[in-house]
């Protein structure tokens, strides 16, 4: 099959962001005609003045709709895509110059209808952005259980850099409602339909995450609340390792009320946290080569575990021991549809 990609991008009030993206793909390597589907989710700050501007370079499809969230905002663009193959981009990422030409190469040596690919933190961004992103991309924490390691599971691309098939697509309906876990939500749905998903390692893109810390707590709260709706959803998909994040946080306030409440002898568990940051700041230090980013590496990695830690362990009790529907139970982890 000749590949024909349409990248799909839904955009909410985020205009500059837009310039930085599509500024990013004026310079790609890749030889082959592409369309760029923007979708304007609802904005009231819209992207059309940008989009003018970059209408006689790049192949632009620029639709709006009614705000209802990402997911259905990806559905809406595949839907009016021309392309067999759709690439979803996050309007916050800024794309290296030969990511589509590593995606054709990577496919058409192995063929799989749904891919995703890693994010990485650019020179340019701000030292808690660079912080955050090592939270989030290292095998140390839990980026490994996000599924950026090749090696801990059957990898389940995200949805801010990620490629699906137009057929995979109608034939699993795109994603889902629930915001965030949509996009493991659809991997999942597409394994059991027999399709393959895989990590292109090559195919980064440069995540620049605009979030505060109290933003980040949140975010990753969320995480952690949606897994068990979606071990639910999916029988057989739970992993003990999604209870890590919750585990560390019950160790961690258990260590500390031992070192203010205990004797000596009990030293050893906050020794060992101790340790466990002392590496963080050390290998994120190694990856960023910066003091500030390594010390806000520790403040991004332990907001990580908390949130992600609370969400779950919450999202356990509430899923698993009373009788209402995720819906009922957690609102605002679910779109209205149209």
């Amino acid at each position: 099959m000749e590949l024909s990609f349409s990248l799909i991008i839904p955009v909410f009030n985020r205009p500059d962001e837009i310039r930085e993206l599509l500024e990013s793909l004026v310079y790609q390597t890749y030889d082959k005609s592409y369309e760029i589907v923007i979708i304007e989710d609802g904005s009231i700050t819209t992207s059309e003045t940008v989009i003018d501007d970059y209408k006689e370079t790049l192949n632009i499809t620029y639709l709006f709709k009614d705000n209802t969230g990402p997911g259905h905002s990806r559905n809406f663009g595949m839907e009016h895509a021309k392309g067999n193959y759709f690439i979803i981009l996050d309007s916050d990422c800024v794309i290296p110059v030969n990511y589509l030409k590593e995606i054709a190469v990577s496919l058409n040596k192995k063929y799989v209808d749904c891919f995703g690919g890693p994010d990485s933190a650019h020179e340019s961004f701000s030292n808690i952005q660079k912080a955050i992103n090592y939270a989030m991309t290292s095998i140390f924490t839990t980026g490994g259980i996000r599924g950026n390691n090749k090696t801990i599971d059957k990898f389940q691309p995200r949805s801010f850099n990620m490629g699906i098939s137009k057929k995979a697509f109608e034939d699993s309906g795109g994603f889902g409602n629930i915001h965030p876990g949509e996009d493991p939500d659809l991997s999942m749905r597409l394994w059991k339909k027999g399709y393959d998903t895989k990590l292109i390692s090559e195919a980064f893109v440069y995540h620049k995450r605009r979030i505060s810390f109290n933003k980040f707590f949140i975010q990753v709260k969320k995480f952690g609340m949606v897994r068990p709706i979606l071990n639910a959803w999916h029988p057989g998909s739970s992993r003990i390792y999604y209870w890590f994040p919750s585990f560390f946080c019950i160790g961690l306030i258990i260590s500390l009320l031992l070192l203010f409440f205990g004797s000596g002898i009990y030293l050893w568990p906050v020794i060992l946290y101790t340790a466990y940051f002392s590496f963080i700041f050390l290998d994120a230090l190694t990856k960023n080569k910066n003091l500030m980013v390594a010390f806000l590496a520790i403040i991004a990695v332990l907001i990580q575990f908390l949130g992600y830690g609370y969400g779950f362990l919450k999202s356990v009790i509430l899923v698993n021991f009373t009788k209402s529907k995720p819906q009922e139970l957690f609102p605002e982890l679910f779109f209205k549809q149209i």
